[in-house]
């Protein structure tokens, strides 16, 4: 009798603790739990008691902000142009006596099946001339400049949502971009079909850190939301905002258009996290929390 009895032990409470065990010993934890080339993720640390916790990801700095139960959170990703593979994720602990605490993990990392399309847009946008080449320097010297500075602190809260509320998005991120034949760019970013004045709202709260005219993008608007995350809205027709503007989410802050590298009227939404470009369609889709 004694012998069933602890058969039934083993069989019943054995792997309840042995999963205990494992998730007191694997206090790092990502969704979604399958990432690709392009794939946004948040990092959730498990740190009850700790008084900081930072991180190292691709070579980029994860921000860590936490929650009162005890677990810390970083909203990261994977770029764009990142080959397949198994990758090291650095997590550092402190706790409130001054000891560090160093988690390690290698966490995999998939390839996307992004398409090639074909595009024609005027010859000036695919070998501008002197003039233009000028204009191009200049907004990139801007955007260098933009994207260098961004809040410590995150700005969003919750959930990501779409910029529009019926468009369906179009050309897919990630797609190779050939215009009038030639191989011009990876597409780094989301487009809606919009015809010109519709409202474009921001994703997630943040700041305006430039709404302005650019050569290849068009009327441009870059929203800061803190510890490197940034969206951009391009080819807009008008501007509903104002550099250094706090915004919410779902506040128009553009019209829709067709200026700049356009084949047409469409909104293109951008995801940008310090320096690495996101696929926006997978941001709406995590389950993000709250932020302090």
């Amino acid at each position: 009798m004694r012998f069933v009895l602890r058969l039934l032990y083993l069989a019943f409470f054995l792997p309840s603790l042995i999963c205990a065990q494992a998730q007191e010993s694997q206090p790092v934890s990502w969704l979604p739990s399958s990432l690709a080339n392009g794939s946004p993720c948040l990092f959730t640390v498990e740190a009850p008691g700790a008084t900081a916790v930072t991180g190292e990801w691709f070579g980029h700095t994860l921000a860590f902000f936490h929650k009162p139960k005890g677990e810390w959170y970083a909203l990261a990703g994977v770029d764009i142009e990142v080959a397949p593979g198994s990758y090291p994720l650095t997590i550092e602990v402190t706790s409130a006596d001054g000891s560090k605490r160093t988690i390690q993990r290698r966490v995999a990392v998939a390839e996307a099946p992004y398409k090639q399309i074909p595009l024609t847009v005027p010859e000036k946008f695919v070998e501008p001339d002197a003039t233009a080449q000028k204009q191009i320097a200049a907004d990139k010297t801007l955007k260098d400049k933009v994207f260098a500075s961004t809040a410590p602190r995150p700005l969003w809260s919750g959930r990501f949502s779409p910029p529009l509320h019926t468009a369906p998005s179009t050309d897919s991120f990630g797609t190779r971009r050939v215009f009038n034949g030639k191989l011009a760019s990876v597409h780094r970013g989301l487009d809606y079909r919009a015809k010109t004045g519709t409202p474009v709202m921001a994703v997630n709260a943040g700041r305006v850190v430039l709404a302005r005219p650019l050569y290849f993008e068009g009327g441009c608007v870059i929203i800061d939301h803190g510890q490197g995350l940034m969206t951009l809205y391009m080819h807009l027709s008008r501007f509903k905002v104002k550099e250094g503007e706090l915004v919410k989410r779902g506040q128009v802050v553009a019209i829709s258009g067709g200026t700049g590298r356009a084949t047409g009227p469409h909104l293109h939404l951008g995801v940008r996290w310090d320096g690495a470009y996101l696929d926006a369609a997978k941001l709406f889709k995590l389950d993000l929390p709250v932020t302090p």
